[in-house]
């Protein structure tokens, strides 16, 4: 089946079974899996309004989404990723309070992989500290995690200043912390390209939300600033989504406009724009240069239960 089959016959996707944003999606195994995140109003947290369901649609099955485990309880603003045909979830906060009591809000530092033949997830070690609205992404076989804050219910929210990693490849591993980065940010997105791990955007401890990029090397373990998000509006950096996809980052915004990092990571070219523009949001690749839109939420519209089929340009 060629891509352009593929995407034809991928067109006309199933919505998402509730609207969400601030969620974990990934690909794994020709399935889209989607845990955690809010469905409630926005800016009312409560235990009710956090996902608690693994959700799964099989592009190469029944093409409707099936439930497959649900936790005690949910969490938003965390990380779901995927490496050799499992899935690995990390972080996010929890409610720990009813609709109509006061917001009792905490971030985990839970790390847990999702045995498939118990269906159940399985404690590995916690991440250093509890973390929440911060992104992962696996580069080769490490997980790399970054920004968020910690929110700890009426005590003082601490905003992280720091950068981790999880060698997924070795079974005695213990998080690594890299070099410390040069911002507290969170509300970003992550990718890596090019043997370098791009932190781009987010809301900054400090001075509101920022089209600032990031840039670490891996080989030299170093520090560097990046392009920045195109246009004049900050906002375009908050709530974004990224990924690599056939070995170049492509960028959904805030507005609905969709950016690939050109080869040597010195410029964002536009690529094309959203149907329904969206943050909060999971931009993931599914299929060659197919990728898909999921969730999210914008002001005029609220949370977007419509998925949206993308195809990166060809090189």
């Amino acid at each position: 089946m060629s891509d352009q089959n593929a995407t034809t016959e991928l067109a006309q996707l199933p919505d998402l079974p509730l609207g969400l944003t601030s969620f974990g999606a990934t690909f794994c195994k020709h399935s889209i899996f989607i845990w955690g995140g809010h469905s409630g109003a926005a800016h009312e947290y409560y235990a009710e309004g956090q996902n608690r369901w693994l959700w799964q649609l099989d592009l190469e099955g029944s093409n409707a989404w099936q439930r497959v485990h649900e936790s005690t309880i949910g969490r938003q603003g965390l990380a779901l990723v995927s490496f050799q045909d499992s899935l690995y979830r990390m972080g996010g906060f929890e409610a720990r309070n009813a609709q109509q009591e006061d917001q009792n809000l905490h971030s985990v530092a839970n790390f847990e992989r999702f045995d498939e033949d118990r269906k159940s997830w399985l404690n590995l070690p916690d991440m250093p500290e509890p973390r929440s609205s911060f992104d992962a992404v696996i580069i080769g076989h490490h997980l790399f995690v970054v920004g968020g804050w910690a929110l700890a219910g009426h005590s003082d929210t601490k905003w992280l200043s720091n950068a981790v990693c999880f060698d997924l490849s070795n079974s005695d591993a213990q998080w690594q912390t890299l070099p410390q980065p040069p911002f507290q940010r969170r509300a970003i997105s992550i990718a890596g390209q090019d043997g370098k791990l791009y932190v781009i955007g987010g809301m900054q401890m400090n001075g509101g939300p920022t089209k600032q990029v990031s840039v670490f090397d891996l080989k030299a373990q170093r520090w560097s600033a990046g392009p920045p998000i195109p246009g004049d509006d900050e906002m375009e950096g908050f709530g974004t989504s990224s990924f690599n996809i056939d070995g170049q980052i492509c960028l959904s915004t805030y507005s609905g406009k969709l950016f690939q990092l050109a080869p040597g990571g010195m410029r964002w070219t536009e690529i094309g724009r959203l149907k329904y523009p969206r943050f909060f949001h999971q931009l993931l690749p599914i299929k060659g240069r197919d990728f898909v839109i999921l969730g999210g939420a914008n002001m005029e519209r609220g949370k977007i239960k419509t998925i949206e089929l993308h195809q990166l340009p060809s090189r």
